[in-house]
């Protein structure tokens, strides 16, 4: 499903070059559970817009459901985007003026379906993660809890079979962490791949796997409590 292989991030600060990542392998396979854990400026916000083809690396190839993102202008990446992830970002990032159901409508937009087609699959999404009775709500009228479900809703409209997670939980308090943690195990079980980005280790523990990133290189691979992988020179890490 996500398939990096030497994967290096270089920024240039005048005369300075800072390597966001360095020479970075990961492969995740269709229906896992990863979380991908790091402190602030770890490179793993720069290794989510990788994998989410909102940025472009430096160095290195990236394979998305067998697709060469590198071969992909702009806009066909904005397709590809559109269908095969679900982002949720820790800010909810919905429009205010909108109401819930259309504010989970707009990334249907994009995919080219009639407005009843909208319609039906933003209510289904909401209905699916408990908003059923507020989809004429706008984002004010509803508590942070429920923003995150509908930013979680509007994730599941287009039907992506990769939904990427940006610290889902960090806006939130804790009986709502733990409302969408179950929300996205609940998504995982029905088949979707989920990529997590946290700096919480308590959260990354809910993951079946966790891949520790430090300064820009993955430092580590655990699966059930076992480490597949420690090596810091960038070789692949496999599934």
């Amino acid at each position: 499903m996500i398939h990096l292989t030497n994967i290096s991030k270089i920024y240039k600060l005048g005369d300075v070059e800072v390597r966001a990542l360095d020479d970075v392998s990961l492969r995740v396979s269709a229906r896992e559970f990863v979380a991908i854990i790091g402190p602030s400026g770890s490179g793993k916000s720069t290794l989510m817009n990788l994998i989410g083809c909102l940025d472009a690396p430096t160095h290195g190839s990236y394979r998305l459901d067998g697709i060469e993102v590198a071969d992909h202008t702009p806009d066909e990446l904005a397709l590809i985007r559109n269908r095969k992830i679900g982002f949720i970002f820790q800010g909810f990032n919905l429009l205010p003026k909108l109401s819930a159901v259309e504010n989970v409508e707009l990334p249907l937009v994009y995919m080219g379906l009639s407005g009843s087609d909208r319609r039906e699959r933003a209510e289904a999404a909401l209905e699916r993660v408990g908003l059923g009775d507020r989809i004429t709500h706008k984002p004010s009228e509803l508590s942070g809890g429920q923003q995150q479900r509908v930013a979680i809703a509007r994730a599941l409209a287009s039907e992506p079979p990769v939904i990427l997670a940006d610290e889902p939980t960090g806006n939130l308090d804790s009986k709502s962490g733990k409302d969408v943690m179950a929300l996205l195990h609940q998504l995982h079980e029905n088949g979707s791949t989920i990529v997590l980005i946290t700096h919480d280790t308590n959260i990354a523990m809910q993951a079946d796997r966790r891949v520790n990133i430090s300064d820009g290189r993955i430092t580590s691979d655990e699966q059930n409590g076992v480490n597949a992988t420690a090596d810091t020179d960038g070789p692949e890490v496999s599934a």
